[in-house]
């Protein structure tokens, strides 16, 4: 072993032991790690910053950006509506999640799969008041097991069926890895859903100030329309939908004689409802009933993109002090819609625009985006910090969705490579509307996609300086001494333990060959060997670096780099458990 073999391998140990520490953030980590690379030689200055033009931080970021979009469209709110009404709990709802992202992931790309599901994950854990991270890590795995039931489903199954064309002249067929795949997706899944409590409860991190500000009791004005698909709903029906974070106070008829909410007490053409409660389930109960804000006007021009929504604090001195929206004509006078206002311990009765302004009163307001400032100077009132509330939003329907479908398919029928058709996906969903261009950087995770840049080439030190070489000899010749179930176990686990840090497609190329060459030489069939390379290299449960899907859920899920071994290394135990014995049923050698 040369010195820079030896320096490789400490630099890989040692960063591996601070992620697992936790004493300071990933991305630091991260960086630490390149520039002490740097400092010991393994890495060529050259090839440094190789990182922040991989495919991988391309893919991880669009996807979060597509992700947002699909999620700010609230297609998916209505979807688990439709699809999923009675499902809350949260074992039943993981099952579901995992099942749907296992069985897209074996004919799409796993992290297109994953990036559909996402917004569905966040509003199911909202239904349950539970944390996401209970979600998103086994969601990410359930993709990488769906992916090894097919040819097309991950990378390491395609190269491996090139190995064996070049030995045998005969490749793998699309379906020749159901038989190993589909038993390990039912396993996994299985463990899954019983074992997801060892992983523990995690918030996302905050990045502000937003974390403190929680304003639970705004008040608003719906109304219902001609053609609106809630006439003829009942209140009860109406105020499900926000999951018991919402209520309507009063129902104002046409010629504005008020009705009693009761729950039986149904809609008609023309209502006026107020309804007091949280931003998040005022926006669901309003967008997804069919209703309309009242006072609500202008926003849907073609200038619709400019218009933003803000929180606002009136002060001691300002002029809305004493007055209401309606005798202040607000929205003709500065073209600004009153949407909610909120008043501590008080829940009005009023309806919106006759509420009168006090100091200290909390109003969401919306208009345009750059002339929102300079009014609220001039009102004396104080903006909050942004919270990216969605009440008020405009919204794309099926845009997102549309958009997304295509990338998928284009890239399933290899038209076009993930990364391109993934970044193509993230500008149309801009270029269209369905995310604000101004809420674009605040989507993508900025320390995931350095940490990501920065440990491509440390990992990639292990190959430059021949330690990966080091590696296969060794388990080249420990293999030969072994039986054949024993090599089979070991090539799968190697597998497992490299992909971190050589990706997996990097892994099968360095191991495949190396796997079929020793099978040959003791007398053995090659296909049970490459497919446990495959296995191997597509099961990367232990870490968030090796495999895009699980760095997609890091930010979002809010975990920690040492997060992944809990759920990952029993769930990695049990495909070896698996996977061998299937492996030689199927594949006798």
């Amino acid at each position: 072993m040369t010195l820079s073999q030896a320096l490789s391998f400490l630099l890989i140990a040692t960063m591996m032991v601070a992620f697992v520490w936790g004493r300071w953030r990933y991305d630091v980590v991260a960086i630490c790690s390149l520039l002490a690379g740097l400092a010991i030689g393994v890495i060529a200055p050259g090839e440094a910053f190789i990182g922040f033009s991989d495919d991988i931080v391309i893919i991880v970021g669009s996807a979060l950006v597509v992700s947002a979009a699909v999620s700010r469209s609230g297609i998916m709110e209505v979807a688990v509506r439709r699809f999923a009404p009675n499902i809350s709990g949260p074992r039943a709802q993981l099952l579901l999640l995992t099942a749907v992202v296992a069985v897209l992931s074996a004919f799409v790309k796993n992290i297109g799969a994953l990036a559909i599901m996402m917004p569905i994950a966040f509003q199911m854990a909202r239904r349950s008041n539970v944390s996401p991270s209970l979600f998103l890590m086994p969601m990410s795995f359930a993709s990488l097991l769906g992916g090894l039931m097919t040819q097309i489903g991950t990378s390491p199954n395609i190269i491996v069926s090139r190995v064996r064309m070049e030995l045998t002249g005969t490749p793998f067929t699309m379906f020749d890895y159901t038989p190993v795949g589909l038993v390990l997706t039912i396993v996994g899944l299985i463990f899954l859903v019983i074992a997801y409590r060892l992983l523990p409860e995690r918030k996302r991190e905050s990045t502000g100030l937003d974390s403190a500000v929680e304003i639970k009791n705004y008040t608003t004005e719906a109304r219902v329309t001609d053609e609106s698909p809630a006439i003829g709903k009942t209140i009860g029906e109406i105020q499900s939908l926000a999951d018991g974070q919402a209520m309507v106070t009063r129902i104002v008829g046409t010629g504005g004689r008020s009705r009693t909410p009761l729950p039986d007490a149904k809609l008609r053409a023309g209502d006026i409802l107020l309804i007091a409660g949280e931003p998040e389930a005022l926006d669901k109960m309003v967008n997804q009933s069919g209703l309309v804000f009242s006072e609500r006007r202008g926003a849907a021009t073609k200038d619709a993109a400019d218009f933003g929504v803000i929180e606002a604090v009136i002060g001691e001195s300002s002029g809305l002090i004493g007055a209401t929206a309606q005798e202040l004509t607000l929205f003709d006078r500065t073209g600004l819609n009153l949407l909610a206002v909120s008043r501590r311990d008080e829940r009005f009765t009023e309806r919106l625009g006759q509420i009168r302004f006090q100091n200290g009163d909390v109003i969401l307001i919306q208009g345009h985006i750059k002339r929102l400032p300079e009014l609220l100077r001039e009102w004396d009132c104080l903006p909050l910090v942004e919270r990216g509330l969605r009440l008020g939003s405009i919204r794309s329907g099926l845009l997102p969705l549309v958009i997304l479908a295509i990338a998928m398919a284009s890239t399933a029928l290899g038209i076009v490579p993930v990364a391109p058709a993934f970044f193509a996906a993230a500008a149309a969903m801009v270029l269209f509307r369905a995310l604000p261009l101004r809420d674009l950087y605040t989507q993508i995770d900025g320390p995931i996609l350095i940490m990501l840049a920065c440990l491509i080439p440390v990992s990639d030190s292990l190959r430059t300086t021949g330690a990966s070489d080091i590696v296969a000899n060794w388990l080249s010749m420990t293999a030969s001494t072994m039986p054949g179930w024993g090599a089979l176990a070991l090539i799968m686990v190697a597998a497992m333990a490299v992909t971190p840090f050589l990706n997996n497609a990097a892994t099968v190329l360095v191991m495949a060959p190396i796997a079929a060459t020793f099978a040959t030489d003791l007398g053995y069939q090659p296909e049970a060997f490459l497919l446990a390379v495959a296995i191997g290299a597509g099961c990367d449960f232990l870490t968030p670096i090796g495999h895009q899907c699980n760095t997609l859920v890091m930010g979002p899920g809010g975990y920690k780099f040492g997060d992944y071994w809990r759920l990952g290394a029993p769930l990695s135990i049990m495909v070896v458990l698996v996977a061998v014995p299937m492996l030689m049923i199927v594949w006798p050698f």
